[in-house]
């Protein structure tokens, strides 16, 4: 039976959500002006938008909460990465090699003669230069009429592209993301940096799609396969092992102006064995506390066996909560747009991250309006202070979703707290402003909005209270040196 939604329940959740917004922070004489130059920018039908990307690229934004860590990383990066690492990349096919006999011998040819590029090849070559780009990031996809791949393919293919060289040099590249963050007056980024290993088991991916309707078979199997994984030496060691590849690749990255944390990830693409030995692995990574701060589940929402599994996967992870109570969750779900699936899968992604799964914050959500429950999602949001992470250029670029079509729409007006987010900027080869100038001038927010939206970014983290109170008192005082600088700087306009 079809449920309908009443429209005093809307108007409820709209009335609260006015309640909670009206409630900005005390104004100084800066912050003031502050608000009322960027109300100019954004005013009228074409807002100002050379004047937004300075104001923003200025203004501090708290942290970058959705925030992957080989898709941050720019395609140069890569490139510069290929002669360290002693591989090379073939210039027909744009795919890494890694063996070193062949790249031994593609060396040892004369450089007109090598299929197979070192760094410096390829920046010697302007032609396959421009064509790595558009091989390996979002380069030229939406300014040329070339033959395409579809965006959300182009998109997922990247990370093929790089890989082999996106699992090395992971201090440098921590490195490079801090001081473009710092650049842009970011100070805390927490990425989701690397999955454990995974662990095949045709048995218990045979029983687990056999009783994943039965809530108690499935978690008997989940606790039989944890109590077998869990005490083994070779699984004890590949954790070790983990927590000290994010632990060596941190040394160095957190100062008095900036802070990195990291959250580790299971594949939704794999077998169910592959995914619960992944995450388990993954929970008992971040039960251990440290710079490990929680736990994501990643790969494209629309595939065959992320569709397939998508319920199970929300079992692992209810299961994983009960053992590993302390242990945060944020969950891409409901990455998804019309079309991409059939309808009726679109109705149940956010609400069962959210009611099976137990997630503390929603990544993307875009599929919010086909939801069959999507006006109690907006409320649990609401009302248990899960944000959703907005993403509005990845969304744009691999759904087509943006504008007055994306939900932003729905959870700003229905009071459900958000943050702005990059996801992979490498990839899409933007930053952080530039979400901050697209969410001001698509839906023209107010400043308090904005200024709320970026101290969301620390509130909604998953730092420890200790460590989210020092953050917003240094966001703090960055704001109020911004606010400052824009009040004297308003005052030097010239008019005309």
């Amino acid at each position: 039976m079809t449920k309908v939604l009443s429209s005093s329940l809307l108007i409820t959740l709209a009335a609260l959500a006015a309640t909670a917004s009206a409630r900005p922070p005390a104004s100084g004489p800066n912050e003031a002006a502050t608000a009322r130059h960027y109300a100019a920018l954004i005013a009228g039908p074409e807002p100002r938008t050379a004047e937004l990307v300075l104001f923003f690229s200025q203004m501090p934004k708290g942290g970058d909460l959705h925030h992957h860590y080989s898709g941050a990383i720019y395609a140069e990066t890569y490139v510069d990465w290929l002669d360290k690492q002693g591989a090379c990349v073939n210039k027909l096919t744009y795919r890494i090699e890694t063996d070193k006999s062949v790249v031994d011998s593609e060396r040892a040819k004369q450089p007109k003669d090598r299929t197979c590029l070192s760094g410096a090849d390829v920046y010697a070559d302007d032609a396959t230069w421009r064509e790595l780009l558009q091989h390996w990031s979002s380069k030229d996809f939406n300014n040329h009429g070339a033959i395409q791949p579809p965006p959300d393919r182009q998109f997922f293919q990247t990370f093929g592209y790089f890989g082999p060289v996106s699992d090395h040099n992971f201090h440098e590249g921590l490195l490079e993301l801090k001081n473009r963050a710092l650049a842009e007056n970011v100070g805390y980024i927490e990425t989701m940096f690397k999955s454990p290993d995974t662990i095949s088991d045709p048995e218990f991916d045979k029983r687990a799609w056999d009783t994943a309707r039965d809530d108690a078979k499935f978690a008997q199997l989940l606790d039989t396969a944890r109590q077998k994984l869990d005490p083994t030496p070779a699984f004890k060691a590949s954790v070790d092992g983990f927590v000290k590849t994010v632990n060596d690749a941190a040394q160095g990255i957190d100062d008095d102006n900036f802070t990195m944390r990291y959250q580790t990830y299971v594949v939704r693409l794999f077998s169910p064995s592959r995914v619960f030995s992944s995450m388990l692995a993954a929970f008992e990574a971040a039960a251990r506390g440290g710079k490990i701060v929680g736990v994501n589940i990643v790969g494209q929402e629309s595939q065959m066996v992320s569709m397939r599994d998508y319920t199970l996967h929300m079992q692992m992870f209810r299961f994983l909560k009960k053992v590993y109570p302390k242990v945060n969750v944020a969950m891409h779900a409901g990455e998804l747009a019309l079309g991409d699936v059939p309808p009726e899968d679109l109705k149940y992604h956010i609400d069962q991250a959210l009611n099976v799964a137990g997630a503390q914050r929603i990544g993307h959500g875009i599929d919010l309006a086909h939801e069959t429950n999507a006006v109690g999602i907006m409320k649990t949001m609401r009302e248990k202070n899960i944000p959703v992470e907005i993403n509005l250029t990845s969304n744009a670029f691999i759904e087509g979703v943006q504008g007055q079509n994306h939900p932003i729409t729905l959870y700003r007006k229905y009071g459900v707290p958000y943050v702005i987010s990059t996801d992979d900027a490498g990839v899409t080869r933007h930053n952080l402003a530039n979400e901050y100038v697209l969410f001001a001038s698509r839906y023209k927010p107010s400043y308090a909005e904005v200024k709320r939206a970026s101290y969301n970014s620390i509130r909604y983290s998953f730092l420890p209270d200790a460590d989210k109170a020092r953050l917003t008192r240094q966001l703090d005082a960055r704001y109020a040196r911004f606010e400052a600088d824009v009040a004297a700087l308003d005052r030097t306009v010239v008019k005309h």
